[in-house]
């Protein structure tokens, strides 16, 4: 990647990180504040139809929200999952940030798992403290200024990418409900169709657009959470296509730069406030440590450190992949900290986990992530700004 592009994404979701922040205490006053937590509520039940024919979609706005909205932010990921891997920071150096990936994944979810082996439905949240919220992690880093080596900062946008990958594909595995088969195999014609404009070169945004809404709705109707409809259209479009005067356009790089604002500026932050607002009513000291909570609270700042810190030290040992240069453990240690704030991805994976198991479970994992996501992005900032010295800007 570009070094310009680093610094333009870097401000980008920094500033993204500080909208999803007022955005989610808006939320949290809205949900608290008497008179104004029924109308939060109305809102978020307020319901959307679309009917053509006999097709028929009713949602209400928290559904819109997380189901469509979000299938446009998974859009933007797999675009940018894609260019890492064919011509970024992951093509030929994916062994240290997949390995640190990979260990942030397991150790936190295996944590939580340990905790609620016990319970039957709250298991079923086992991956939410391994989700990271890069526009909150870049944010907080944004705040060391000149002290943070670009390095570092590339390696934090690095683990995040392959931590968002494994998020799609824990989503599609574990939590996908009943499958209908007829809307299944529509889903994968137009997938193939997708796959069949790219082959042929295709430079019309329309054509995937239209191919990619059909997708979309066939994969929200076979039970597979329709946000991997924009995961599939996000890998279905080249990277670059031939103008008829020979020159290459980079197509996806360009609507990379057409999303990038709305969904930075638009739907997060309008996920955040749709998901983060918690009642703390009828909470007690007594119940704040119930196993769910506390389940997600150490995945996020234990347990997501450890993992990531321990995968990149197996690796490294082993002598597959070195530090970024200026960047020692200490300074990973801090980056596994941030990593910690799990915040948009985890609550969205929550919401997945218990989507039927009441109020009761939704609040302990609000809680338990909006705790868990603070102390571990205190605990970074803090952690990195002892240790690490300032640097003259690039």
């Amino acid at each position: 990647m570009p070094l310009k592009a680093i610094r333009e994404f870097l401000k980008l979701e920094a500033s993204s990180g500080i909208l999803i922040v007022a955005f989610a205490v808006l939320s949290l006053g809205c949900a608290n504040i008497p008179g104004l937590a029924d109308l939060y509520k109305a809102f978020l039940e307020i319901p959307i139809a679309v009917r053509i024919g006999a097709l028929a979609l009713d949602k209400n706005i928290l559904l819109v929200v997380n189901d469509f909205l979000m299938a446009i932010f998974f859009l933007l990921v797999a675009l940018e999952i894609k260019r890492e891997l064919l011509q970024g920071e992951l093509k030929g150096q994916l062994a240290l940030p997949l390995a640190a990936a990979i260990g942030g994944v397991l150790v936190p979810s295996g944590l939580y798992a340990g905790l609620n082996a016990h319970d039957p439905v709250a298991i079923n949240g086992w991956a939410i403290p391994a989700a990271t919220d890069i526009a909150f992690s870049l944010g907080v880093l944004a705040l060391l200024g000149s002290r943070v080596p670009t390095s570092l900062k590339v390696f934090l946008i690095t683990v995040a990418v392959v931590d968002d990958l494994a998020a799609i594909a824990i989503i599609a595995i574990f939590y996908t409900g009943q499958l209908s088969l007829v809307a299944f195999l529509l889903a994968l014609a137009g997938i193939t169709g997708l796959t069949a404009a790219n082959r042929l070169g295709c430079r019309n945004l329309g054509v995937y657009f239209w191919i990619g809404a059909f997708v979309w709705v066939c994969v929200l109707k076979s039970g597979v959470h329709a946000t991997l409809a924009g995961v599939a259209v996000g890998f279905a479009i080249p990277l670059h296509v031939k103008r008829p005067d020979g020159n290459r356009f980079a197509l996806a790089r360009n609507l990379e730069h057409m999303l990038h604002p709305w969904v930075a500026f638009v739907i997060m932050p309008l996920f955040a406030f749709a998901n983060a607002g918690v009642s703390f009513a009828g909470v007690a000291a007594d119940n704040l440590l119930d196993t769910t909570r506390l389940g997600i609270g150490l995945g996020l700042v234990v347990g997501k450190p450890i993992g990531l810190v321990a995968g990149a030290l197996v690796v490294v040992k082993l002598g597959l992949a070195r530090l970024p240069e200026g960047v020692g453990w200490r300074h990973l240690a801090g980056i596994g900290f941030l990593a910690g704030i799990g915040f948009t991805m985890s609550l969205f994976i929550g919401a997945l986990a218990f989507e039927d198991a009441g109020p009761a479970l939704a609040v302990s994992v609000r809680l338990g992530v909006l705790g868990g996501s603070v102390i571990a992005a205190t605990v970074g900032y803090l952690l990195l700004r002892v240790t690490l010295r300032p640097v003259p800007a690039d």
